[in-house]
C-alpha cells in the first residue's frame, strides 16, 4: 500500500523475502487476519493519529502458519510448529513474515489454524471485555454487531456465563447466526424502534457499532450496569459524557492498556475455550491473499458475517 484510499490501493507485489534475525522467527504464513480497524487505516481514517502507518506499507497485524526458521537465540524446536502471532503492526498480508519469537503462540492440536487466527485478536478482545464487564448469571446482556468477529464470540461467552443474551445486528441473515450461537433474543438495529423490542433494560452492553446505535443502547442500561465499547462500525465511538454515566450510575469501560504478554495470555485463553468446544469462531468468508482489496470492500459494505480471513497459500 503506497497511498491511502479505497480498497483498490491494496495491490499485490513481489518483495524480497524476510529473514529471521536475532530473537526472531520466520513464519510461513497460511492465514492472514483482517480487522475492521485495518480498513480504516487503509482509508486514511486512523482512530488515533499514532496508529497511522508510514507509507509504503504491507498491512496486517496478525498471521497464522508454520515456523520455517529461527534466528540466533531462539529455541530450534520452534521450527515446524503451527503458530499464530501479531506482527507488530504491519507485514501480515504476505506469504512470509519475520516476527519477535517471544510473541508467537503455539496452536493447540485440537484447534484448526483458521480458527486460531480468527481468535488471535478477536478472541483476546472478547475475553478482555468479559473480564471487564464481570457478567453474572441471570443478567441481561446486549451484544451489538452480534454476528461480527468479536460480537459472535461475546454472544457465546455471555451465554456460557449464564446470562440472558440479546443480540443486535443488521438483517435476518446476521440475526440467524446470533441465534445459532446461543442468543436468547435478537433485534435488528436498522429498524427505527429497535430499542423498544429489548424490553425493560439490560445490565451490560457490548457496543460494537458506536454512533447513534451505541448511544441508544446506552439508554437501555439499568442503574449499576456496565457499558463496554469495543467497536465503531458506524465510523465513530459512542459519545458518553462522564456526567451522563454518573447521572445514570452506569460504568463505562472504554478500554484499558494491556501489556503484550497479557494480550497473549488472553489469546491463549480463547484458544483453550475453543479446544474444549465452548467457543467457536464464525469464519464467514475467506479471500486469496491477492484479493485483499475485495476482502476490505466486503467488510466496508457490511456484507460479511463473522470473521474474514486471507489465505496466503492454497488449502
Amino acid at each position: 500500500m503506497s497511498e491511502f484510499g479505497p480498497p483498490e490501493v491494496l495491490k499485490p507485489a513481489e518483495v524480497p523475502d524476510p529473514a529471521a534475525g536475532p530473537g526472531e522467527a520466520l513464519i510461513e504464513v497460511e492465514i492472514a487476519n483482517i480487522t475492521f480497524v485495518e480498513t480504516q487505516l487503509r482509508a486514511g481514517r486512523a482512530p488515533h493519529p499514532s496508529m497511522e502507518p508510514r507509507l509504503p506499507v504491507i498491512p496486517g497485524n496478525g498471521v497464522g502458519g508454520t515456523v520455517g526458521a529461527v534466528g540466533e537465540g531462539v529455541e530450534r524446536g520452534l521450527v515446524g510448529t503451527r503458530v499464530i502471532t501479531s506482527t507488530g503492526g504491519s507485514g501480515g498480508y504476505a506469504e512470509r513474515v519475520a516476527v519477535d519469537a517471544a510473541g508467537v503462540i503455539r496452536v493447540p492440536d485440537g484447534v484448526g489454524l483458521p480458527e486460531a487466527v480468527a481468535l488471535l485478536a478477536d478472541g483476546r478482545t472478547a475475553m478482555s471485555l468479559m473480564r471487564a464487564a464481570e457478567v453474572r448469571p441471570d443478567e441481561t446482556v446486549l451484544v451489538e454487531a452480534a454476528a461480527g468477529g468479536v460480537g459472535s464470540l461475546l454472544v457465546q461467552l455471555a451465554a456460557g456465563a449464564g446470562a440472558r443474551v440479546v443480540a443486535a445486528a443488521g438483517g435476518e441473515r446476521k440475526l440467524r447466526v446470533a441465534r445459532e450461537l446461543g442468543a436468547d433474543e435478537t433485534v435488528d438495529y436498522t429498524e427505527p424502534s429497535w430499542t423498544e423490542k429489548v424490553g425493560d433494560g439490560v445490565d451490560v452492553v457490548f457496543d460494537g457499532v458506536g454512533g447513534a446505535v451505541g448511544r441508544a443502547a446506552f439508554e437501555l442500561v439499568r442503574s449499576g450496569g456496565r457499558f463496554c465499547a469495543f467497536g465503531l462500525a458506524s465510523g465513530a465511538f459512542t459519545d458518553i459524557p462522564d456526567a451522563d454515566a454518573a447521572r445514570r450510575n452506569v460504568t463505562v469501560v472504554r478500554g484499558t492498556r494491556v501489556d503484550p504478554e497479557e494480550l497473549r495470555q488472553l489469546s491463549r485463553a480463547a484458544l483453550a475455550e475453543a479446544e474444549t468446544g465452548r467457543l467457536r469462531p464464525v469464519i464467514g468468508q475467506t479471500f486469496p491473499l491477492e484479493r485483499a482489496a475485495d476482502a476490505h470492500q466486503a467488510i466496508e459494505a457490511r456484507a460479511t458475517v463473522g470473521k474474514t480471513l486471507l489465505l496466503a497459500r492454497p488449502r
